[in-house]
């Protein structure tokens, strides 16, 4: 027979364990069995009856201590402006316990009465016993809605912006929460769902104008479908998750990985460090470790959590917010490389020899803890003379070492020669009230370029070592330029003198020919667009297509499980070929796959829709006190219906009518890609240098309407008929313009013929 513990000892366990104090768990902890079970449930009832145990649903814990995650209401802030909460999960005989809440600087303001769900942990020696970390509001996970308010006699109705809502939502008079008529609002559900008339609202915040910057990237989620609201069986599963320990793992947390990122960035899913190789057979070499989140252990196929990553397909970015893939709980903390915490990793070690090529690597799933949460900027002034307190003791042991491997890997990718673009990246920074401070062009440090090239090499190792392993996966494909955007290309590089071979298998080294030939041109941008504009879109397959762009035959996305779905597959892919647990790729998981890769192209495009509608509304809005000003800028874009100029101070895309140009007609030739004026012979073509007038900017919609006032420095002449004359004097109808076309067209498709 099996020693029955005491009461003692049985409470003293529990109090030792508090997420683990179901009946089953303490029969395990004890070794009780069979008909014993008997005897231990009795004593538990005898200490329930005590009072020295509360019965929750299946578990038992001390009356006089919270459980580590529970419900607070919060009270006013005291005269320090300290937050302190009230435990309504408090049944002890002693006094209340004090809680007090400690915000971080992420979190949504708290206000009196406001319940919220947090993490306690227990203070010793302070004048209160809990220190709390907010989850989330109690009550805040409602069905949430982003429409125009329109006030009524009694309140007022709210019509959603969502094209595919038909419901409007009634808003009671004590409900309105103060929203004028017009305002773009947000409003959740207020009480059940009736069976009869319209679903009831509340307005939780008033967005003002629907044109407003803080509406704008709310507009974009709901026009584009993204979803923005965690259902409940998510946020439940989120909320359970507990940090993992060392068990099946290896141990890195004495390896100084570091992660580098933007200053502002939320959440860190990728950590690096690389030392000399001290393999005889390598000298001169490298070692380079990546580590990255390992989502997998917390993310189950077939969870609530899976099907909502899933839908999502990744994660969202807008210049004022992120609609993450997966909840907070989890991108921004348990599968986030904090600093000085220990978590959960899949890592992989890569040898590279002198000259940067991979000369073997292999994966672990571990457990890491970030030596330094460092960004780009600190990371290049450090190498570059001028170290802070935070990188100054990195500088020698980790930060040297880990520019050492990437100036090997700077040589791998000069051979390799992958499609070398030059396309600066606009970033959009807000004031605090929502608008457009500033649009600048992002820098291009050797930082940002070290971190691609780690994650390029992690992502390739990857793809081969699922390849090998014969594993299930998605692979990341950019196929080759179809051939009619190859001779489109063509024909823009023979306008500005340049050539682009033909007659061989296209290779990424000869667009980077054309494009090093257009460096320092007038013709740069241009070509650097208009080559962009050849390629093909990359997707994800389960078939193996190779990646065009990066020069790379194996390729697949692993380093950024935390925001992208296709990471996430490919690590679970990682698991199964490991054998490292049960949590890898199951049968229907696999049998769907291709149905997932449609799926998360899909999603990544309705993305960066959303994102380039947003920045485009946001820059409409910026410019919009700045209508009848002049600007520089270049034709980026010809149709029928006018031309397409992209501004050089913000980069921002505005179109000049066709029908403002003078009050000629201009034929279109769409296979050059030009506009000729019928009475002038003016041409408008792809890549010239314009300045322009902004004419109208309409935030709501993104909308910039320009004003064309010269053309390579040359002002618009004075076009139009009614007298108006050509260069050589003498008047051209349309038919005559139209028929000049059409012999030009004729012209340069022969001189092509013969030079082909």
């Amino acid at each position: 027979m099996t020693r029955i513990p005491s009461k003692a000892e049985i409470l003293e366990w529990i109090a030792a364990h508090p997420t683990h104090n179901s009946k089953r768990d303490i029969a395990k902890a004890f070794g009780i069995k069979g008909s014993d079970r008997i005897d231990l449930k009795r004593i538990l009832k005898e200490l329930e009856a005590e009072g020295h145990l509360e019965k929750r649903k299946k578990t038992y814990r001390d009356p006089d201590r919270l459980p580590p995650v529970s419900v607070l209401q919060i009270k006013a802030p005291d005269g320090d402006g300290d937050l302190f909460a009230r435990p309504l999960e408090w049944h002890g005989e002693g006094v209340e316990p004090v809680v007090l809440v400690m915000p971080r600087a992420s979190d949504p303001a708290l206000g009196e009465g406001d319940r919220i769900l947090a993490r306690l942990t227990v203070v010793q020696d302070a004048d209160y016993h809990y220190e709390a970390r907010l989850i989330r509001r109690v009550g805040t996970n409602p069905r949430r809605v982003i429409g125009i308010f329109r006030k009524g006699d009694e309140g007022g109705r709210i019509v959603p912006i969502e094209k595919s809502a038909s419901t409007e939502w009634s808003v009671a008079d004590n409900a309105t929460h103060g929203a004028r008529d017009g305002e773009l609002v947000e409003a959740e559900q207020a009480g059940p769902k009736s069976r009869l008339g319209l679903p009831r609202a509340r307005v939780v915040e008033r967005l003002g104008d629907p044109s407003a910057p803080k509406a704008v990237s709310l507009i974009a989620i709901h026009q584009h479908g993204i979803p923005d609201h965690f259902p409940d069986d998510v946020i439940a599963e989120a909320d359970a998750a507990k940090p993992m320990g060392l068990k099946g793992r290896e141990d890195l947390r004495d390896m100084p990985l570091i992660t580098i990122d933007p200053a502002d960035a939320r959440d860190h899913d990728d950590a690096c460090y690389a030392h000399a190789d001290d393999d005889p057979a390598n000298p001169g070499g490298h070692v380079i470790w990546v580590a990255i989140a390992d989502v997998a252990a917390y993310v189950r196929s077939g969870t609530a959590l899976d099907r909502e990553a899933r839908k999502r397909g990744n994660s969202s970015y807008f210049p004022d917010r992120v609609v993450p893939m997966l909840p907070d709980r989890l991108s921004g903390d348990l599968c986030s490389l904090h600093e000085g915490v220990p978590r959960p990793c899949i890592a992989v070690r890569m040898q590279i020899d002198p000259e940067g090529n991979k000369i073997g690597h292999r994966f672990v799933r571990a457990l890491m803890r970030s030596a330094a949460s460092l960004h780009y900027a600190e990371v290049q002034e450090a190498m570059d003379g001028a170290p802070n307190d935070r990188t100054g003791p990195f500088l020698e042991p980790v930060i040297k070492p880990l520019y050492a491997a990437y100036a090997a890997l700077v040589k791998a990718r000069a051979e390799r020669q992958p499609l070398d673009l030059d396309l600066p990246e606009r970033k959009i920074v807000l004031d605090d009230s929502g608008r457009v401070a500033s649009v600048n062009f992002r820098d291009r440090l050797d930082a940002h370029k070290l971190i691609e090239e780690f994650m390029i090499l992690a992502n390739v190792a990857a793809a081969e070592v699922l390849v090998k392993k014969r594993t299930p996966l998605l692979f990341r494909v950019h196929e080759e330029p179809a051939p009619e955007k190859l001779e489109a290309l063509r024909e823009t590089a023979r306008a500005a003198g340049l050539a682009l071979a033909k007659g061989q298998v296209l290779q990424t080294r000869h667009l980077n020919a054309l494009l090093n030939g257009a460096a320092g041109t007038d013709d740069a941008e241009l070509i650097n667009i208009s080559t962009l504009r050849s390629m093909q879109q990359a997707y994800y397959n389960v078939e193996n297509f190779g990646h065009f762009g990066l020069a790379l035959r194996n390729y697949a996305h692993f380093t950024s499980p935390i925001r992208r779905y296709a990471d996430l597959i490919v690590h679970r892919a990682l698991v199964s070929a490991h054998g490292w647990g049960d949590d890898g790729l199951d049968a229907v998981e696999i049998e769907r796959l291709e149905q997932t890769a449609t799926h998360i192209s899909e999603t990544e495009r309705r993305s960066m829709m959303a994102e380039r509608d947003t920045t485009d509304r946001y820059l409409a809005a910026y410019l919009s006190e700045r209508v009848g000003s002049e600007f520089a800028g270049r034709i980026s874009g010809v149709a029928r219906f006018g031309a397409f100029v992209k501004l050089d101070e913000t980069g921002a895309d505005g179109l000049v009518p066709v029908r403002s140009i003078g009050r000629e007609f201009f034929h279109f030739d769409a296979e050059a890609g030009t506009l000729m004026g019928s009475d002038t012979g003016l041409i408008i073509a792809v890549g010239q240098r314009v300045n322009v007038r902004l004419a109208q900017a309409t935030p709501v919609t993104g909308g910039l309407e320009l004003e064309l006032l010269s053309i390579e420095d040359k002002p618009m002449p004075a076009g139009g008929g009614g007298g108006r004359r050509s260069p050589a004097g003498r008047s051209v109808s349309r038919k005559s313009a139209k028929a000049k076309a059409k012999r030009s067209k004729i012209k340069r498709k022969v001189e092509r013929k013969r030079r082909s």
